[in-house]
């Protein structure tokens, strides 16, 4: 079954919609940048009112590596979704570089947490995303979105489906790396997109708006069960 993210969640009643839609997971955005910023406390609140096989993702860019752990820990996360690498100790970001160094193993407690790594699909490169190889102790999913390195997530518009099509079915199918697909999905296009591309899974936010921070029910509920429509077709 496709993996389904309802990420951007900010108040009790949209994480338990999407659980009673049927999401695999509710993301909880850390960027303060970001109109869907919580604070660990409130993420925390949340979580605790959440069924335990439901997971819980972060979402941190050009994070630190303590202060990841930190919220990761006080909101009780089961994963941690990376735009860019950690910054180290001495506060200087890593360059967003698909190939992971040897930091993340060292700043992220791997034991604990699922780590996916989210990057703009125009950074990616037939060949480039498995220079440094991509161990599955390491890292869990890759997250394709259609950011930018100035604004990393959080469009609503979508990227080129078509243009690394093949690429992106080896890698699921031959490299066994997971690929999850976000950016401008909505219940209208995720069909498409999952034809397309086939991913491991599918990670919205916008597309089941009713604005920016708030779910739509009817979006929510429209999106998961197209994503179960089309499982159920290709069995």
């Amino acid at each position: 079954m496709t993996w389904v993210k309802i990420c951007g969640t900010t108040n009790l009643e949209d994480a338990l919609l999407a659980v009673e839609a049927g999401a695999d997971a509710v993301g909880f955005v850390f960027y303060e940048k970001s109109p869907r910023c919580v604070s660990a406390e409130t993420a925390r609140e949340i979580v605790e009112k959440l069924p335990a096989d439901v997971e819980k993702v972060g979402v941190f860019v050009d994070d630190s590596g303590e202060r990841i752990r930190a919220v990761a820990a006080e909101a009780a996360l089961t994963a941690v979704q990376i735009y860019g690498e950690p910054r180290t100790a001495a506060g200087s970001a890593g360059n967003g570089s698909p190939a992971l160094s040897g930091e993340l193993s060292a700043e992220l407690p791997l034991d604990n947490f699922r780590v996916i790594v989210a990057m703009p699909s125009e950074r990616l490169v037939p060949g480039g995303i498995i220079t440094g190889s991509l161990p599955g102790s390491v890292v869990h999913a890759i997250l394709l979105d259609s950011g930018t390195g100035d604004r990393p997530g959080g469009t609503g518009v979508t990227f080129d489906w078509s243009k690394n099509q093949e690429y992106l079915r080896a890698l699921g199918e031959t490299a066994k790396i997971k690929i999850i697909v976000a950016g401008g999905l909505t219940p209208q296009n995720v069909i498409n997109a999952i034809e397309t591309l086939q991913p491991w899974g599918v990670d919205v936010v916008s597309g089941v708006e009713a604005r920016k921070g708030k779910k739509d029910p009817e979006k929510v509920r429209a999106f998961v069960k197209a994503v179960r429509e089309m499982d159920r077709k290709v069995g």
